[in-house]
């Protein structure tokens, strides 16, 4: 007996944006499903961000919509859409020396609004949520003065203190060190497992390959490829979006690897 296929949480249908006479995103039709993973790669200029801004309801398109449940984005207040959408930045940097915790707790400001102190409860939600990133040793350190990949986790804490089932995240990887890059992928593969729907943008293809249940390749404003990653991620496909040579191979467990083609170097 097999479950039911996942659904269609987010969908962004024929999406278009132009800055000034210049086209960002010229048709862009993407959707995600529950508990997928979805990377989307990209060279710099390729419109990743302006996508993740306009999933997230921060730009309106010019032609297209955003839909979520099947429903219109511009339907829903912001506070509704804050306790099932959140994002994650690449860096934030706090204005005040807040502690973790109390950085975690501002995400409950999505169910509680901001006139209301946080109660009992939203402490627990807290608690949980820095046990199960593995931070709770972190809760009182003041913020700024974390590492970047404690950051990170904090950040991830907070979207899920909002409640949100789906996180929309901007190249998450981006100056973190070897270990919290791959502490990172763990526990977006660990979200995934219960439900939520992960979408993010990465100059590094071995970590879509490594995690994604699908790649999306978005080019000259267009997804110009979609689907598992061992379908996409082709030399001829990286050659395209980045210039270089690469090969593929698989590992004894069966994971792609990818391997830039480089000039021996002569001593």
């Amino acid at each position: 007996m097999t479950g039911a296929p996942p659904t269609e949480c987010l969908e962004a249908c024929d999406v278009h944006f132009r800055r000034g006479t210049r086209t960002i995103l010229g048709g862009v039709t993407l959707s995600l499903r529950s508990g997928e993973i979805v990377a989307l790669l990209g060279a710099n200029g390729a419109g990743k961000s302006t996508l993740f801004r306009i999933l997230l309801g921060f730009l309106k398109p010019e032609q297209g919509e955003i839909r979520l449940d099947g429903v219109p984005l511009g339907t829903f207040s912001r506070r509704a859409l804050a306790q099932r959408i959140a994002y994650v930045p690449q860096a934030h940097v706090a204005p005040f020396p807040y502690s973790v915790r109390d950085v975690v707790l501002l995400g409950r400001l999505a169910e509680t609004g901001i006139f209301r102190a946080a109660k009992a409860a939203d402490h627990q939600v807290v608690n949980e949520i820095l046990e199960r990133l593995a931070i709770t040793h972190l809760a009182e350190r003041p913020y700024t003065e974390i590492s970047g990949g404690e950051r990170q986790l904090t950040l991830i804490a907070r979207a899920l203190a909002q409640g949100a089932s789906i996180l929309v995240m901007d190249e998450p990887m981006t100056g973190l060190d070897f270990g919290y890059q791959v502490r990172l992928l763990q526990q977006l593969v660990s979200l995934a497992g219960t439900g939520h729907t992960i979408v993010f943008s990465t100059h590094n293809p071995e970590h879509a390959v490594q995690i994604a249940t699908r790649i999306a390749v978005l080019r000259d404003g267009a997804i110009m490829a979609d689907g598992p990653p061992a379908e996409i991620i082709t030399p001829p496909l990286i050659h395209t979006l980045y210039g270089v040579e690469v090969s593929t191979l698989t590992n004894a467990d069966g994971q792609m690897l990818i391997v830039p083609v480089m000039e021996p170097v002569r001593l």
